[in-house]
């Protein structure tokens, strides 16, 4: 991938060397972990088909609390992560520390998170586990009391049970409630995920599945794309050791476990078409991420061009501002003396960027990734343009 957009980055280096340094492309290469050791699953508990009778309790003592409660107390305890390659979501576990995804920080030392109702903080990234997609942020300050949620844990978890999902689908729509049911728990590799029928879409990553009692008991990702309502939770009992210094590993193996991800994806109820499909969406993803920082780069040089080195003025509102260089009309004026080379330089990079759009665009188009998926992606990394085609 390095190779892919070295060309892009040293014409773009060119350019912001005159706006004040270049940018830097951050990338990783994921790798797929060992799979665990077989557990020997303990033998549930007996159950006392007659149990005792006890004293009768008042109705409002064991009342579950309502969906509508559930949300209200957790809603002020979850916010957006907003990086410079996109948006996900985070929660709140006490007063200055919050849970998210590790895909969503990946890159960054610092992120902002922006609360329910409107207003910004920072955090900085103070324990990360890539293998179980899972981070862990500290507000940079604290500052007084906030709410957060309780944490669950898998062992209590029912397949069949109702839970709640939280957060920002496509990285704009903050706040959003979806509603499921568990219809597994699965071993992935050596992380235990909760799969759900929860709607969800890129931005809720990071997000608090939660329970009948309002309690957290996993950490939304971005489920297996091309799969219908097929989508996955980190269990929470992983984060709670990431925050305690322990060790990752569960001696926890759903019995419904088989051979993790391979068999996931590649069982007998899954295609060779979806697996193409699968790998396809997850290299388009990857792609559009690395794309983005470049763009972040392109938008920085852009603007300086126009404070420094244009005479004029760009008619039109775009959602990234070197568009307008598309844009027939859109970039009305000229340059400064002595500045003309800068206009040429800048189209030059824009249009190997691209290219290199379009190229990954055709490479999903052929892997069969949905239209609906890709054109997600593009909106979660702001490269939704109807000029890339």
């Amino acid at each position: 991938m390095r190779s892919w957009t070295q060309g892009l980055l040293l014409i773009l280096a060119v350019v912001l060397a005159g706006a004040g340094g270049a940018g830097v492309v951050l990338w990783m290469q994921g790798r797929r972990p060992a799979p665990p050791p077989q557990i020997q699953v303990p033998a549930p508990p007996p159950v006392d088909p007659a149990p005792a009778a006890r004293p009768e309790t008042s109705k409002a003592a064991v009342q579950a609390p309502s969906t509508e409660d559930i949300v209200a107390k957790a809603m002020p305890a979850v916010v957006v992560v907003e990086t410079s390659s996109g948006r996900g979501s985070a929660f709140f576990v006490d007063r200055d520390r919050l849970i998210t995804n590790h895909h969503v920080i990946v890159g960054q030392s610092y992120v902002k998170l922006r609360l329910s109702d409107n207003s910004t903080l920072d955090a900085r990234i103070i324990a990360t586990a890539p293998d179980y997609d899972l981070a862990v942020l500290r507000l940079m300050q604290p500052g007084p009391d906030r709410a957060f949620l309780s944490l669950g844990t898998i062992q209590e978890v029912r397949q069949g049970q109702e839970v709640l999902a939280i957060g920002t689908p496509l990285g704009v729509f903050q706040n959003t409630v979806t509603r499921g049911i568990v219809s597994s728990l699965r071993q992935l590799d050596k992380v235990v995920v909760l799969q759900t029928d929860t709607a969800l879409n890129p931005g809720n990553s990071g997000g608090p599945l939660l329970d009948h009692a309002g309690r957290v008991i996993g950490i939304n990702t971005m489920g297996f794309r091309g799969s219908q309502g097929l989508n996955f939770a980190v269990a929470i009992d992983h984060a709670q050791a990431l925050m305690e210094g322990r060790s990752l590993q569960l001696a926890f193996v759903p019995p419904s476990s088989n051979d993790g991800m391979k068999s996931l994806l590649q069982g007998a109820n899954s295609s060779e078409a979806d697996r193409i499909r699968e790998e396809g969406t997850r290299r388009y993803a990857a792609q559009l991420a690395a794309l983005a920082h470049v763009s972040d780069q392109m938008e920085s040089a852009f603007a300086r061009f126009l404070a420094y080195d244009w005479d004029g003025k760009v008619v039109g509102t775009f959602d990234r501002n070197f568009y307008a260089l598309w844009e027939k009309g859109a970039l009305q004026g000229s340059p400064v003396k002595g500045q003309e080379g800068r206009v040429a330089a800048l189209r030059q990079a824009a249009d190997q960027l691209r290219s290199q759009v379009r190229d990954a665009e055709e490479q999903a188009r052929r892997a069969d990734v949905f239209p609906g998926t890709r054109r997600e992606l593009q909106q979660h990394y702001r490269l939704d343009y109807r000029g890339w085609d």
